[in-house]
């Protein structure tokens, strides 16, 4: 099978190189889960000391955790907590406060219990839009979707804020809300999710390399790295020279440099 041409790397807008073979990312994961955004920064700091980073495709796919959540859920998270699991809404933001920590080890800024939960069916919409444009704006869309909802606290699953993100990352604001208003990239969505389910997902963040190699949760650099490296191996495999009696160059053989 033909790899797909390379497209810069998430985070990154300057023009690369295009590539045919390379290593392809795939990444399933949700924009309100707050291991989705700690394991994209982790993967990005394995991927910045990748040797062959610049001919890496990530690709973002589509995953709900909820798919029956309403649009916007009323309260925060920590009283969803508190009720779904049958504690105190003070338990449920300490809980919060422990995952905060850990963001912030990643250069994130959490408040999860100040977070506004909804459906994210028509989020993954929009970056289907974006990609359709360019993978990059895809990437761009992804990353501040993320941001939005974790950082600036937006209820992501309302269409005013999926109006301002998309605009904000430059699409025409009349075709995001005429995407919106339909069910365009609806089928894109479902199929990122059925995909998910054929490769045995269990949750998310879920990163596959070119269909080879699973990486599920949101793992150390280390081992984004070490797996990387893998891939590009197992693609790109040394060529032996040989050497020796009868190894020269001989007429015929080859064009002499």
């Amino acid at each position: 099978m033909s790899r797909p041409r390379m497209s810069p790397k998430p985070g990154t807008e300057s023009a690369l190189p295009t590539f045919e073979t390379g290593v392809l990312v795939e990444i399933w994961s949700d924009i309100v889960c707050p291991w989705c955004y700690i394991g994209k920064r982790r993967f990005e700091t394995a991927l910045a000391r990748f040797e062959h980073a610049a001919a890496v495709q990530v690709r973002w796919k589509s995953f709900e955790l909820d798919p029956r959540a309403p649009v916007s859920r009323p309260g925060t998270m920590a009283e969803h907590l508190a009720r779904k699991y049958g504690m105190s809404v003070e338990g449920a933001a300490a809980r919060l406060a422990s995952m905060n920590d850990l963001a912030a080890n990643e250069g994130l800024h959490y408040d999860l219990a100040k977070t506004k939960g909804g459906n994210t069916f028509s989020a993954h919409r929009l970056i289907h839009l974006g990609y359709e444009k360019d993978p990059a704006m895809g990437a761009a869309l992804k990353e501040a979707l993320l941001h939005a909802y974790f950082e600036e606290l937006l209820p992501v699953g309302e269409q005013e804020v999926l109006l301002h993100v998309g605009a904000q990352e430059g699409l025409d604001p009349n075709e995001v809300a005429e995407t919106l208003a339909s069910d365009r990239f609806a089928d894109e969505v479902r199929k990122d999710e059925a995909e998910a389910h054929e490769l045995g997902c269990t949750g998310v963040p879920f990163f596959v390399i070119d269909r080879k190699f699973a990486v599920p949760g949101a793992q150390d650099p280390e081992t984004f790295l070490i797996t990387l490296r893998r891939a590009w191996e197992r693609s790109h495999p040394e060529v032996a020279t040989a050497t020796g009696e009868g190894a020269g160059m001989r007429s015929g053989d080859s064009c002499p440099i």
